[in-house]
């Protein structure tokens, strides 16, 4: 006869970690792209499967297009889609070579007439554009688009004659800026995390982080928020805040932040995680699609931030 008695249980599912929940959010929502680098930073993925994803934005004088930068539409190259590949090819280990060389070219081509890059090239003209780059005939040279590519060919030791104007621009902007907003802050420090003149970028540095405390562009209490200013042109509440400056330890901007009121920022960004497992995206959303594309860039870059400070995330 067989036994009788109480069904056994079913199995516990497993604990679901940050990480877990941000996997499955990346392979619901997100490009190839984000999927390749996701599965490169967390689940040991090649960087050859992150660089073919990336050669679809490619174009044929060297610069990367189709919409790289969600806020930038339309298939031209454009500085800062080039830009983000840079960071793409920098964080595989793939940031040099005669890639880069041609990249380098093609920054040669867009670039002002003092030497650096405008924050949008003339030619996306007739393609869609977040209103807030507005696309004008003659574009200045800015150090937000030109910082993070100078810091980034400097970081992985890439010498090619462009980047002695460029950088020039770059130590000139740094030097002159009075008042600035969060994400030209941030292109600065990316600079000055590389710049090869080591005391004078710590010297930079740290007039920029009294400036960024002086001004309140980083929200140093995540709880009152209502305290700290949004910066002209920004979408109610994009905030900043310490770990947007100091993604890393290492960073120069890490000095500008007390040890709790980074405890403060990083205890913040790994509350921010939504139910879905995705970060969110702060800064205005002007079109369908945008926030869906740009969420995973977003949740990979929180999950590299909280890592590299030994936060856990699974």
């Amino acid at each position: 006869m067989a036994e009788t008695g109480a069904s056994p249980l079913p199995p516990t599912p497993p604990a679901q970690t940050p990480l877990s929940r941000a996997e499955h959010f990346v392979w619901l929502t997100a490009r190839v792209l984000e999927q390749r680098r996701f599965a490169y930073h967390f689940l040991n993925g090649s960087a050859d499967a992150v660089e073919t994803a990336l050669t679809a934005y490619l174009n044929e004088d060297d610069g990367y297009g189709h919409a790289l930068e969600p806020d930038l539409r339309g298939p031209v190259s454009q500085p800062l889609h080039t830009a983000h590949a840079l960071r793409v090819l920098d964080a595989i280990g793939r940031c040099g070579g005669q890639r880069v060389e041609r990249v380098c070219r093609y920054l040669t081509s867009v670039s002002t007439a003092d030497g650096a890059l405008p924050a949008i090239h003339p030619s996306q003209r007739g393609y869609p554009a977040a209103p807030f780059i507005p696309v004008v005939d003659d574009p200045p040279s800015e150090l937000l688009a030109t910082g993070p590519v100078v810091g980034l060919l400097h970081r992985n030791e890439v010498w090619h004659a462009w980047l002695f104007r460029a950088a020039d621009f770059c130590w000139q902007a740094v030097d002159s800026l009075e008042k600035s907003h969060p994400y030209e802050v941030e292109a600065a420090v990316t600079f000055l995390d590389s710049a090869p003149d080591r005391p004078r970028a710590e010297a930079a540095a740290d007039r920029l982080g009294r400036l960024v405390r002086e001004h309140r562009l980083a929200a140093l209490d995540p709880e009152h928020l209502e305290s700290y200013p949004v910066a002209p042109g920004y979408a109610p509440g994009e905030h900043h805040f310490a770990h947007d400056y100091a993604k890393t330890p290492g960073s120069l901007a890490r000095a500008w932040f007390t040890d709790e009121e980074m405890t403060r920022s990083l205890d913040f960004l790994a509350g921010d995680q939504r139910t879905d497992g995705g970060w969110p995206v702060r800064w205005r959303q002007w079109a369908p699609g945008i926030a869906l594309e740009s969420r995973p860039r977003v949740t990979i870059e929180a999950l590299r931030t909280l890592r590299a400070y030994g936060r856990p995330i699974g």
